[in-house]
């Protein structure tokens, strides 16, 4: 009996002796699998990118043919070089007006300091040393 509980001990310190190599031969594959995962991913995300870029190339030759559609229609009622004037004009009209809507919108994004995330990181600071008295200005969050 005594040989049995032995052979039984010498089999369970074999197996905890075994767990640092099995656990790491497990996150060994699962880093090989995370890998394999995001090359896939990487190739289809490369494929989409590229098409979506071949897309936008056959795009802007699109509007150059449309825009010079657009002069070679209005040149059939007026003088070619005053439709083709027309037509620029109104392509800089359009492109004044998406530019500043543009730069209004960047304008609310700066400054780029995260002054939010920074007042949040002050208050917790505070609060480790023990010197936040004052509720925390972040939503939903109470001191």
């Amino acid at each position: 009996m005594s040989d049995t509980r032995s052979r039984g001990s010498r089999s369970l310190f074999g197996l905890v002796g075994d767990v640092p190599k099995l656990v790491k031969n497990l996150v060994k594959g699962e880093i090989d699998l995370l890998k394999a995962e995001l090359i896939g991913k990487a190739k289809i995300i490369g494929l989409a990118a590229g098409l979506l870029i071949g897309a936008l190339v056959v795009l802007l030759y699109a509007i150059g043919v449309l825009l010079t559609a657009a002069v070679m229609g209005l040149a059939v009622v007026m003088p070619a070089w005053l439709a083709a004037l027309i037509v620029a004009v109104v392509m800089l009209i359009v492109a004044a007006i998406l530019g500043l809507i543009g730069w209004k919108r960047f304008q609310k994004a700066l400054p780029l300091t995260p002054k939010r995330t920074i007042d949040s990181v002050k208050d917790d600071i505070n609060a480790v040393k023990g010197m936040g008295n004052k509720p925390s200005s972040r939503p939903g969050i109470r001191s």
